[in-house]
């Protein structure tokens, strides 16, 4: 048996290894080199920080890409031994379908065990570590914020649009000025400007521009808008300060460690029960069920994977792929709706997040016990 264990353990060890490799460089990291490209060109990074959010949102992919990895290779390397029919000739020496899936078991076990420890540990430090590497940038490069059709966000109660940038030079520029409601209450247009830094702001120098005043009452009633004066020249003052401060208080839930989480759930449910206290608490109790659910993944759906693979007697590579994209699609895409319902606590999505777990556990146990009847 231990030869057995031996020869099933590692043919779904190496192919889902293989498998967890070409997911996270070929589609997540693929996408994300799409997507950080314009950043490269338009916004002057530095390679050695795109390499370095490479390396922190990996981990984060990672709670995804293995138990999809674990799927694809229970699916190939079963389907393999059942279209060659080596599952018959263990089942003739009297070895049965649950013994056969115990090294296949005690890798789930695994796969579960490393997810958790990433979504619990691993993957909020880096998320928390880009977050920090930005803020750094942010303040120490502020230029390289700007970029060409890029509307620019991070500094506090702005938003800033510029059309094109050569260098220092900007043209077309569109600056909201928010109040802390994020209403906007002015606007500034500009056909040309020029970027200027110092040790305590970054000074944006606008030519011909023109400002537009909203009413303070009614920032959305386009009707009362006020035509401001008409400037040939005039500088735009950001301060530093200010953007390190307010990127450096401001962190999202699947930025903090459990015992933060936990921290402010407790100090949520201490305050007054108002509708925002309720949506926050209800987020922050998503986020910590999230964290457990998604690391039972592996172990959910290879209940689901061992029969489709054994009945399904294909050893074809291209069906086994198209199996677990159509499993691991439905597991995800059910997982992701609770997600995005977290700031809805009439929903319950801390309840609703274990949703596909419990789904594809029974069902697939049920699956699992009727193959073992046969």
């Amino acid at each position: 048996m231990k030869l057995i264990d031996r020869y099933i353990g590692r043919q779904i060890l190496f192919t889902m290894v293989f498998g967890v490799s070409v997911l996270s460089f070929v589609l997540v990291l693929g996408n994300l080199f799409l997507k950080l490209f314009d950043v490269l060109i338009n916004h002057n990074f530095p390679l050695g920080m795109i390499l370095s959010f490479i390396a922190y949102i990996l981990p984060f992919s990672l709670t995804y890409t293995i138990p999809w990895g674990f799927l694809t290779a229970v699916l190939l390397v079963l389907g393999r031994l059942s279209g060659e029919n080596e599952l018959i000739a263990m089942k003739s020496s009297g070895i049965s379908i649950t013994r056969m899936c115990m090294p296949l078991f005690f890798l789930a076990l695994v796969c579960v065990g490393i997810c958790l420890w990433i979504d619990i540990d691993v993957a909020p430090r880096a998320q928390n570590n880009m977050k920090n590497e930005l803020v750094k940038l942010a303040t120490e490069n502020p230029l390289s914020l700007f970029g060409s059709d890029h509307i620019i966000d991070e500094f506090p109660g702005k938003k800033i649009y510029v059309e094109d940038k050569q260098g220092r030079e900007l043209k077309n520029i569109i600056v909201y000025v928010m109040d802390k409601s994020a209403n906007v209450q002015q606007v500034i247009f500009a056909k040309t400007g020029e970027l200027e830094t110092n040790q305590d702001a970054v000074l944006l120098h606008i030519f011909d521009a023109r400002f537009e005043q909203r009413d303070p009452d009614a920032p959305m009633d386009f009707s009362k808008i006020h035509d401001g004066i008409v400037m040939t020249d005039n500088v735009f003052s950001i301060p530093l300060k200010e953007l390190y401060e307010k990127n450096k208080r401001l962190r999202v839930p699947s930025q903090k460690l459990l015992p933060e989480l936990l921290k402010d759930m407790h100090d949520l449910v201490a305050e007054p029960q108002t509708a925002d206290t309720k949506s926050k608490l209800s987020t922050i109790r998503t986020e910590i069920n999230k964290r457990f659910s998604f690391s039972l993944a592996s172990f959910a759906l290879a209940l689901i994977a061992i029969p489709l693979a054994i009945t399904a007697h294909r050893k074809e590579t291209t069906i086994g792929f198209l199996f677990s994209f159509m499993v691991a699609f439905g597991y995800f895409f059910f997982s992701q709706v609770a997600t995005m319902a977290q700031s809805n606590p009439r929903m319950h999505p801390e309840l609703l997040i274990w949703l596909p777990n419990v789904v594809f556990i029974i069902f697939g146990s049920v699956l699992f016990w009727r193959l073992s009847r046969q």
